[in-house]
């Protein structure tokens, strides 16, 4: 996972430790709103998901719950500002995340989870 942070830090200008934290809370996300079963597999085949989603997901940078923004995918969106993240940012860490997961777990599964998070299909 770290060789897969440190290619989505470069390819979408962020500093590591953020790409790191927000691999880690898209993930924890994924994990809360998706389709349990899928969700749930996605992230095991994924080698390190499940430890950066225990790393990362549950509080923001003050100690809060991540939560506490608001949910859905326009309040997680604002948690991922919040960390200081651009829109442009976040796209280009969901798609990087897309492809890797898509190597990972395959076509079929990434996009069953990705089709089960309500509002989630528009941005992906």
């Amino acid at each position: 996972m770290e060789e897969f942070v440190s290619r989505i830090a470069t390819n979408v200008g962020v500093d590591p430790a953020l790409a790191d934290k927000a691999v880690g809370m898209m993930l924890g996300f994924l994990q809360r709103e998706a389709a349990d079963g899928a969700a749930a597999r996605m992230i095991e085949a994924i080698p390190g998901a499940s430890e950066l989603v225990a790393k990362h997901d549950g509080e923001d940078a003050e100690g809060g719950s991540v939560l506490a923004g608001g949910g859905g995918v326009v309040g997680f969106g604002q948690q991922l500002m919040n960390e200081g993240l651009s829109l442009g940012n976040i796209a280009g860490l969901a798609n990087e995340m897309i492809a890797f997961a898509k190597e990972h777990a395959g076509d079929e599964l990434v996009d069953e989870v990705l089709n089960s998070v309500p509002g989630l299909p528009q941005f992906a």
